[in-house]
């Protein structure tokens, strides 16, 4: 039986994720959950899955909700909370899918105590990767992507030996904008950005996926995850996501992940790691006529995707500042205070100014992640 905790179970992964325990039953049990507002689904999911804990981020609730609405759950509230139950011993398996920064607690929780830890929440490696790879030979925790591309990245180095690898090429749907210019990105509204034709992700990192700084910010969660030169990143355009990434050998073979776009898969794999199990996802069906189409992407029309590789590059404060000027520009882009094509404006203007440091701490990097957010709710085209 292997015993999860989901911080972020309201959201779109930790639902998925939710789907997948429900289908394994007699190997999975949920211990905690938590989310950072919605506390009625939440009480929803306690009552099903009958967890030993739940935790609300957001400690302002704390006096405006029933307490008795969690079946047998006891309910806790702020950071501690969250962190209580990602270093909990009754969890041995905890899913990251907080969005953003503010994932990052609960998985240094985690990894301090030594869990095996489904990484959903990119943030964590684009802000502290130096710190958490240091960190995990210490207590002996373990991280196994969760997040389409870099979970197919895990299943095709399993085909060769690690000495081996010439690159690592991420795969990327080119969101709803594939195709345009940057002059055609000026006059994007909230809506358009947020029908993505593929994918059903939260408003963020739908945003994200149509800026391409998802993809940014993958790279930069690869170096670090799989131990690469950036030089061994690539990314290409895919719009059919259908081939989630590929890993390329040095004799010229290519092996590559496929499957239907549903993140029910990745999950599964990552909480079933290292048996497989009947799947509970669509399958393909290569009886009916199908084309799988690859592209370079629009370095121009998208500029983010160049800050993901130079932040890859240098290190240190970058991805902290990056991370947090870019949660701050799409919170703004959406509530109508930033265009489109300013998100990776602000994002390289603040990364420009800021003061680098190539060896933070983790306290440094939450400060440069606060002044960052300061700098970018204040910035003006």
């Amino acid at each position: 039986m292997k015993h999860i905790a989901i911080l972020g179970s309201t959201g779109s992964i930790g639902t998925s994720c939710l789907d997948v325990v429900r289908a394994h039953r007699e190997t999975m049990s949920i211990e905690g959950l938590t989310a950072h507002r919605n506390w009625e689904r939440l009480a929803e999911q306690c009552r099903e899955f009958s967890p030993r804990s739940a935790a609300l981020g957001d400690p302002s609730l704390s006096d405006k909700i029933p307490p008795d609405g969690f079946g047998s759950a006891s309910l806790g509230y702020g950071q501690k909370g969250i962190e209580d139950i990602a270093a909990s011993p009754d969890v041995d398996f905890v899913v990251s899918s907080i969005v953003g920064a503010a994932g990052l607690r609960g998985t240094w929780a985690a990894v301090e105590s030594g869990k095996t830890v489904g990484l959903a929440n990119k943030e964590t490696l684009v802000v502290a990767g130096p710190l958490i790879t240091r960190k995990l030979p210490e207590t002996g925790a373990t991280l196994i992507p969760i997040d389409s591309e870099h979970n197919a990245v895990f299943q095709a180095l399993h085909c060769g030996e690690r000495a081996d690898v010439r690159r690592v090429i991420l795969t990327a749907s080119g969101g709803p904008f594939r195709g345009q210019s940057r002059s055609r990105l000026a006059d994007v509204t909230p809506e358009r950005a947020l029908a993505h034709p593929t994918w059903n992700m939260g408003p963020k990192i739908t945003i994200d996926s149509a800026t391409m700084m998802n993809k940014a910010l993958e790279v930069i969660e690869a170096r670090w995850l799989f131990d690469l030169d950036v030089d061994q990143i690539d990314v290409v355009i895919h719009p059919q996501s259908i081939v989630h990434s590929m890993v390329e050998f040095v004799d010229g073979s290519v092996i590559a992940q496929m499957s239907p776009p549903d993140m029910r898969l990745p999950i599964q794999y990552a909480l079933t790691y290292p048996q497989r199990q009947a799947g509970i996802t669509p399958r393909l069906d290569f009886t009916e006529t199908c084309t799988l189409e690859f592209s370079p992407p629009d370095r121009e029309a998208f500029p983010a995707l160049d800050l993901g590789f130079e932040v890859a590059r240098r290190g240190g404060t970058c991805g902290a500042v990056l991370n947090a000027a870019n949660e701050v520009a799409v919170g703004r882009f959406l509530d109508g205070s930033l265009s489109f094509v300013d998100i990776p404006r602000v994002c390289r203007d603040v990364l420009n100014s800021h003061d680098y440091d190539p060896s933070p701490t983790l306290d440094e990097l939450f400060r440069q992640d606060r002044w960052a957010r300061q700098e970018t709710s204040q910035w003006k085209p």
